[in-house]
């Protein structure tokens, strides 16, 4: 792919809360990093009028519509930004790559394996980009538990946990939404909290061999808009064992009926050397045993160390201070970062999750479903016969 060298076109569809993440990442971007890649929002698309005129107005993008094929068509733009709806991903994302533009995209890739192996295919056979919004993929201490890991500091990996836990569906009341219904969402917690984890896990220690799994639903039944009970068919707990290729194995959980958890999402990881544990509750830091420390009467130096990993991201990052706490929208802005680098400079060597990433996370979703279903063990992609999304190229 050739790197573009004029001012990035922007087309953000969906401008929720999520949304508004985006464009203010956007906004922010020669803040935090200089030199950036030079960006422009130049449109928005959004599923009403009023909605349209807000993220207009807040962005102060030229043009806006309530038809996102009209966005994708437009000439001056470069890439599309999909903060839409789950079951939009895939028709939004196929229409932009047919249009010739790079894609930036709220996970998850699609709704099911064929959709999202699709995708990976279409971008490659366009010579274009791809990136999902995993932004945990930038904390500064899972950067650091990377680079730990790959030095052997843990020595061979043996077990494992991530969990992701939130508490906002624990209030029967709340109501139906498109979060709700698999045909929009996919999944619940696992489509929802888990793909972050999956995806993690991943980034960390390699690609799934197989996976077990129960998806609960405890709340069945929620208010509808016309005062009457709704079906929820969507799990509010995931529980997954897991099998990697590198021969560790580990437990995954996301859960929405947490209580007492508000956005916390953490790791486990053990291994025959040395284990690191992080928790997003505080963002700060990154603790690592290393187990060398040795066995003495007072306890000598054994025990975790806590590291400083705050604000430090490397160049061309010059704020706020390395050692400056570091929040959620941190993570997100330098998710985006990372994908326009790749676009500005073709020698930049992106950490982002591809497409291709994307895919491997939506074959552990469908697995995970499958395991569920079956009460068994599935192997990670044991029915692929098609592999010509393996073309694709990063």
């Amino acid at each position: 792919m050739v790197a573009i060298k004029k001012p990035l076109g922007i087309g953000l569809i969906g401008p929720g809360s999520i949304g508004r993440v985006h464009l203010f990442c956007y906004d922010a971007l020669p803040y935090f990093y200089s030199p950036s890649p030079q960006v422009e929002v130049l449109g928005v698309a959004a599923a009403s009028k009023e909605s349209c005129k807000r993220a207009q107005a807040l962005c102060r993008a030229p043009y806006s519509t309530c038809d996102y094929r009209e966005l994708v068509a437009h000439s001056e733009l470069d890439l599309i930004d999909c903060c839409a709806p789950n079951f939009l991903h895939y028709p939004i994302i196929r229409a932009a790559l047919l249009a010739g533009k790079h894609v930036y995209t709220e996970k998850p890739l699609a709704m099911n394996e064929e959709e999202a192996k699709e995708l990976v295919a279409l971008a490659a056979e366009r010579g274009l980009r791809g990136q999902l919004a995993f932004q945990y993929r930038f904390v500064p201490a899972v950067l650091r538990a990377k680079e730990l890991i790959e030095q052997g500091a843990l020595g061979r990996v043996i077990h494992f946990r991530a969990q992701y836990l939130h508490s906002g569906y624990l209030d029967p009341s709340r109501p139906l939404s498109w979060r709700l219904e698999k045909a929009k969402s996919g999944g619940g917690a696992l489509f929802d909290l888990g793909s972050h984890l999956i995806d993690l896990v991943r980034f960390l220690l390699g690609d799934y061999e197989a996976v077990f799994a129960s998806l609960p639903t405890y709340i069945k039944q929620r208010p509808q808009g016309d005062g009457q009970l709704g079906q929820v068919d969507v799990d509010d707990v995931a529980l997954l064992m897991v099998k990697l290729k590198l021969g560790a194995e580990g437990i995954i959980e996301a859960s929405r009926l947490a209580t007492g958890s508000e956005d916390e999402l953490r790791f486990e990881i053990y291994g025959t050397d040395g284990a690191l544990k992080f928790n997003l509750m505080e963002p700060n830091w990154l603790w690592f045993h290393e187990g060398s420390g040795g066995e003495e009467p007072l306890g000598g130096n054994s025990g975790f160390k806590k590291i400083a990993t705050c604000s430090r991201y490397p160049e061309p990052s010059v704020f706020p201070s390395p050692k400056a706490p570091i929040g959620w929208l941190r993570f997100h802005l330098a998710s985006q970062f990372d994908f326009l680098q790749s676009l500005w400079d073709d020698t930049y060597q992106s950490q982002g999750a591809s497409f291709l990433d994307g895919l491997h996370v939506q074959e552990v979703l469908a697995a995970a479903q499958l395991a569920h279903t079956r009460g068994c063990w599935i192997e990670i992609g044991e029915n692929k016969k098609d592999a010509s999304y393996k073309k694709h190229l990063y």
